[in-house]
């Protein structure tokens, strides 16, 4: 499969038979999708720079919350979680979403605002690629990232929702995150092919650019 950053903490993640997008934001975020087309669409909660379903054409499944799903051999389940460590008394619910697609699991943390606790990292199960929020503010620390990323122990690490030169949320750039797990300079690539043969053993972070 094919994983592309359309900025903020939208992904486009083509596979052989379904084409999603998760959280898909408005303009407003400094972000333009442009013409995106899916079959299915996650939205991790209802803040307006992760709910934009309208940007997205075509004839789409849209999954908000938590739940078991199947669509087009792709199954996706979301866990209810909280925007933030007071149990969603200050920004209200968020919903992971876990998706197996082409033999492949992916987890997509949405605006997740606390530690998981071992148990919920043990029915998140294994996961091939990680999408998580590394720019703090609103959502966990980069301590709280990094913390994260070792326990869960991907194959692949996504860092989104953080500062870029495009972005108006007042977030932090992913630097902070980046040292936390040793990393003092990231290269950028365009996009990631996800097979079920090239996962690699060791965690490897992935910084995408995103598509002017």
């Amino acid at each position: 499969m094919d994983i592309t950053w359309l900025g903020h903490s939208c992904f486009r993640i083509k596979g052989k038979e379904a084409v999603l997008v998760t959280d898909p934001c408005p303009p407003e975020t400094g972000y333009t999708l442009g013409k995106i087309q899916a079959g299915i669409v996650m939205v991790s909660h209802l803040h307006p720079g992760h709910s934009a379903v309208d940007v997205i054409q075509g004839d789409c499944r849209v999954i908000k919350g938590p739940g078991e799903y199947e669509v087009k051999d792709t199954y996706v389940t979301g866990i209810a979680t909280f925007h933030d460590d007071a149990k969603g008394k200050k920004s209200g619910k968020n919903t992971i979403y876990v998706i197996e697609i082409d033999g492949v699991t992916l987890c997509h943390l949405g605006d997740l605002g606390h530690a998981l606790s071992p148990e919920m990292i043990g029915e998140l199960g294994n996961i091939n690629v990680l999408f998580i929020p590394v720019g703090a503010h609103s959502t966990i620390s980069a301590s709280v990232a990094a913390d994260l990323v070792r326990n869960m122990n991907p194959g692949f690490v996504i860092p989104m929702h953080y500062k870029t030169a495009d972005e108006k949320a007042d977030l932090d750039f992913p630097e902070k995150f980046l040292k936390e797990v040793g990393i003092k300079e990231a290269a950028t690539q365009a996009k990631l092919v996800v097979t079920r043969t090239n996962i690699p053993s060791a965690t490897q972070i992935v910084v995408l650019d995103y598509p002017h």
